[in-house]
């Protein structure tokens, strides 16, 4: 097209039609070869993979459920022998703190039931006080408080504490023939050895001369 004369600079460059250019071909990408999704995303099967799993899974036979079974009761009995176990271990600790705390207790009553017999030997106990005193002996033998020690019993040197030997011919075995100090025990456990005068055969070699 021809310009006219009167009109002076650069004439304008052509628009450029959009749409009408050359486009890049796209670049060919990776072939699809999964399956198609469905709406939910998940496939065209809609199940979750552990589903596929557990789908291929062989069903336990009945020697399989038998042998888990056994193996279940088994670990019930184990845990209902340990429970067992512990309930006893507990009513045993019980019984011992119990059975300690009696013990301390009697413990400080021991010198006032010393005091108590000494002064029935002299005969100051009477009335009242005898009363008091068979009442306290009474409630601290239900607590298992036990008195031990008499004249005749054999001499054992677990509970009993010889203060004096005294050799003699007459006795077949060594006897207690005099109680200083009665003992006490409480069941098993020894309160204190009874304090006693003893009697027995001489040692080998010794003779002896009974009045």
């Amino acid at each position: 097209m021809n310009r006219p004369p009167h009109v002076h600079g650069l004439p304008h460059p052509p628009l450029a039609l959009v749409g009408h250019g050359p486009t890049k071909p796209p670049e060919p990408g990776p072939p699809d070869t999964g399956p198609p999704e469905d709406r939910t995303g998940q496939g065209t099967t809609g199940r979750s993979a552990g589903q596929d799993e557990s789908a291929g899974r062989p069903a336990p036979t009945e020697a399989v459920l038998h042998a888990e079974l056994r193996e279940r009761t088994a670990d019930l009995q184990r845990l209902k022998a340990e429970y067992d176990n512990y309930r006893k271990r507990v009513h045993r600790d019980r019984l011992a703190v119990g059975e300690i705390a009696v013990v301390n207790v009697l413990s400080r009553l021991l010198p006032v039931l010393d005091a108590l017999a000494e002064a029935t030997e002299r005969g100051e106990v009477t009335g009242g006080f005898a009363h008091i005193d068979e009442a306290l002996r009474t409630e601290l033998g239900t607590l298992g408080l036990q008195p031990f020690g008499a004249v005749g019993d054999p001499f054992d040197p677990l509970i009993h504490e010889a203060i004096t030997y005294t050799p003699t011919d007459r006795l077949e075995q060594t006897t207690c023939t005099e109680v200083l100090r009665l003992g006490y025990r409480v069941g098993d456990q020894l309160l204190r050895p009874a304090q006693v005068a003893v009697a027995g055969e001489p040692p080998a070699g010794s003779v002896t001369t009974d009045p």
